[in-house]
């Protein structure tokens, strides 16, 4: 194990935090609990979905830092799906989830979730995979293209790309090349790679690791990453009931605390958190894809960075929720297309969302306590205006 994988010399403030040992292999669970339980005293239960957009929230447990600082979580859970993933949680099944921050907006004021927004898990971490034959967006068109779930930051970003190269996203509609339209379909990400290779779909648009693993099989080339796009976007959050901020601020603040100090750990130390995800841990997939998910350098995709001042390729991690991400994000949504009800988007204001869907008390007592915003290289007065350039 690296010296700088170690939680001691983390908590000096030298390095990343402690590797797991001999975890076993997480497996999805049942959609068959209360809908109501007392999460003052039990177990914390996080859910998961197997991605490099979890890193942080997994190697705060594996390093041990989330029973640390009180937490009592048990061993997170792992799903196949966010559907999946979304129905546990609105079913109780988990008390805290890594979700897609569109989805967190859908399930507070579509499905009327009392739940919040924590703090974001990481930035960037996604990229869009085509065939091998394809260079640029426009050759898309008559093509289906996947995506992990109709109210993610990849539907909202693949939408605008396809719109600045002049094509139209379809829903449920054969897509044609004549009249430069492409069909999007939501796949589980595990599905991916073999549709790409199978040739069922033209392209995808996901979270890491699966771009790197159809790299590294050679069924597909990255054409762009998310981040080049929406610099520094946040894809996933973490979520929790309202009523466990209630009855246990101290374990939520600790789960923040230990979500903070393991992101300022997997920014010192990458390599070292891919090999404390993987061999039987947390992550299914092989060492060569997450330490490839994790550490992608600039030079070998100039073709996928449009903008490489802004180290769109790489994950980041900070943990702190801007406001005018989430009024650019409800935006976003209102034009985006998908398969399901949008009235919900109707009556919302996006300067009142961030208030009403985030609780960032937590989060700013972490930074406190951690080194202030500069130790994770944000600005003194945490605001900042949105970058989004599709083109």
């Amino acid at each position: 194990m690296s010296p700088l994988w170690s939680r001691r010399s983390l908590l000096l403030g030298a390095g990343a935090l402690g590797a797991a040992a001999g975890l076993g292999a997480a497996t999805d669970l049942g959609l068959n609990a209360a809908r109501h339980r007392d999460v003052s005293s039990t177990a914390l239960r996080i859910g998961y979905l197997p991605i490099t957009d979890a890193a942080p929230l997994l190697l705060a447990h594996g390093s041990g830092l989330l029973d640390e600082h009180g937490t009592g979580a048990a061993r997170p859970v792992r799903f196949r799906s966010w559907a999946s993933l979304a129905e546990a949680f609105l079913t109780r099944q988990v008390d805290v989830v890594h979700l897609l921050m569109p989805f967190a907006v859908q399930l507070r004021y579509a499905m009327g979730a009392d739940c919040r927004v924590l703090a974001w898990n990481h930035t960037n971490g996604s990229a869009l995979t085509v065939r091998r034959d394809v260079e640029r967006v426009e050759q898309l068109a008559g093509h289906k293209v996947a995506i992990p779930f109709w109210w993610s930051i990849h539907n909202i970003v693949l939408q605008r790309m396809l719109r600045a190269a002049g094509l139209t996203p379809v829903v449920r509609q054969q897509p044609s090349a004549a009249d430069g339209t492409v069909e999007l379909v939501v796949m589980s990400p595990s599905d991916m790679v073999p549709a790409l290779d199978g040739g069922s779909v033209g392209g995808y648009i996901v979270a890491d690791p699966f771009n790197a693993i159809a790299e590294i099989k050679g069924v597909g080339r990255i054409l762009r990453f998310v981040g080049d796009v929406w610099r520094d976007h946040a894809c996933c959050v973490v979520l929790a009931h309202q009523d466990l901020l209630d009855t246990a601020p101290g374990r939520v603040q600790g789960l923040v605390d230990a979500l903070a100090l393991t992101q300022l750990g997997l920014a010192r130390d990458r390599a070292g958190g891919a090999r404390a995800l993987t061999g039987g841990n947390y992550l299914p997939q092989p060492l060569k894809a997450v330490s490839k998910a994790l550490q992608y350098p600039a030079a070998p995709y100039p073709h996928a960075l449009h903008h490489p001042e802004w180290s769109g390729q790489r994950i980041g991690f900070q943990p702190f929720p801007f406001p005018g991400f989430t009024a650019e994000l409800v935006e976003s949504m209102r034009t985006t297309v998908v398969d399901g009800d949008t009235r919900f988007l109707d009556g919302l204001r996006t300067d009142e969302v961030h208030g009403q869907l985030v609780d960032d008390r937590f989060v700013r007592g972490s930074l406190r306590r951690l080194g202030g915003p500069a130790a994770f290289g944000l600005p003194g007065s945490l605001t900042r205006s949105e970058e989004v350039n599709p083109a």
